[in-house]
């Protein structure tokens, strides 16, 4: 989990997230973008409109959000580190690229700035509306990584983490923030460049036979770009190991056992939370000592984005638990699970009709009461909304 407490100090700045968005996108290597501007996103691409071709990077302003993501998945097939950004409208138009971008295992990653919907809804009001639509939104059976930011600090670390998780699994990253995080500004600390850990994709052997869908033993398979001297065909298709289509039952069922299981069997690197009691601070690989804490509290409030910070005013000064997620997709079941069921109640704070609730009470699985905190008007859940519910159960 990368929080503001842990990351390598340097100098300081007062910005708004999409700022914070655009230079993280920057440290993390970014070169090219590819966008149409939509509020509350259009900063972000303002901002690297100038300062990505400072940077030896491509800006491109297209006719739409479906060209905008389509550039992007050219320019990764090309080699090079590309991002899109986008709200509700644009991110409905993008579906069918990341269907694609999750076939081909394009490494991409996405912005959602949320706003209200559905349809054009209310553009400068906040929402988290469009989980469902990060997870499911594309057709079909397929594997997909959401992250979400809390405080404009973390939206510039979150950044670096995306591009390393898409460019680590070869698949496409969704960045789920919305317009409070967007548009708030904070104090921020530079990321010291020095100190980031930056994950390149695997590439292959020039002078060896290339593969571009072989298994491999992480599932990860190496990605070679456009134009470095490896002809390979990518498609939409179900396809086999040189990326030809196949209609075999064996090889459509072995990918998509596959790209689900590149993954999955890496949930302790995709996962990230945090358990905060007090002035206690636990990650996900302190789950004993989470447990405990959480056993201790009269009630666990579960949140994600900038739900988080009514949670952790809420829970500030009493005996309450918040567990905060950073990767909102996939979820760690058996060890989320643990936790909800050291709980003695858990509530789930977003501001949408419950949709995180749902999936953190299909985890609890009857082992603890979940009850939804929910508003869906535009505006914060209240922190004196979130201790009513609890002290009621």
């Amino acid at each position: 989990m990368i929080t503001a407490e842990n990351t390598a100090l340097s100098l300081d700045r007062f910005w708004d997230g999409n700022r914070a968005c655009a230079e993280g996108a920057l440290m993390a290597g970014l070169r090219f973008y590819g966008g149409y501007p939509i509020t509350p996103s259009t900063e972000i691409a303002e901002f690297l409109s100038w300062r990505l071709p400072q940077e030896g990077g491509v800006f491109m302003q297209v006719e739409d959000e479906i060209a905008g993501l389509a550039t992007c998945i050219g320019a990764s097939q090309g080699g090079m580190k590309a991002m899109t950004a986008t709200s509700g409208p644009g991110f409905s138009l993008m579906q069918e690229n990341i269907g694609f971008a999750c076939m081909a295992e394009i490494p991409v990653v996405i912005v959602n700035v949320q706003r209200m919907g559905p349809s054009t809804g209310q553009p400068t009001r906040p929402a988290q509306g469009d989980l469902m639509q990060a997870i499911w939104g594309t057709h079909g059976d397929h594997p997909i990584i959401v992250i979400s930011p809390s405080s404009v600090q973390e939206m510039m670390a979150i950044m670096v983490r995306a591009f390393n998780l898409s460019e680590r699994f070869r698949t496409p990253v969704i960045v789920l923030t919305d317009e409070v995080i967007a548009h708030m500004r904070e104090r921020v600390t530079l990321l010291d460049p020095a100190s980031l850990e930056l994950w390149e994709r695997p590439t292959p052997e020039k002078d060896l036979p290339y593969l571009p869908y072989a298994d491999t033993p992480s599932g990860v398979p190496p990605m070679a770009a456009f134009g470095d001297g490896h002809r390979y065909h990518v498609t939409g298709l179900f396809h086999d190991e040189h990326g030809f289509p196949v209609v075999s039952e064996a090889a459509m069922d072995a990918w998509t056992r596959r790209v689900f299981r590149k993954i999955e069997d890496h949930l302790d690197v995709v996962c990230a939370w945090e358990v905060r009691v007090g002035d206690q601070v636990f990650g996900a690989h302190q789950i004993d000592h989470a447990l405990s804490a959480i056993a201790a509290c009269e009630a666990l409030i579960v949140s994600y984005g900038a739900s988080a910070r009514s949670a952790v005013a809420a829970a500030a000064g009493r005996p309450f638990a918040t567990l905060r997620l950073q990767t909102v997709w996939p979820l760690d079941d058996k060890r989320l699970g643990n936790l909800l069921a050291a709980s003695r109640q858990t509530l789930v704070v977003e501001m949408n009709r419950g949709q995180m609730l749902r999936e953190i009470q299909r985890i609890a699985g009857g082992r603890s009461p979940v009850r939804g905190v929910l508003r869906w008007d535009g505006e914060l859940v209240r922190p004196a909304d979130i201790v009513a519910e609890a002290r009621h159960g």
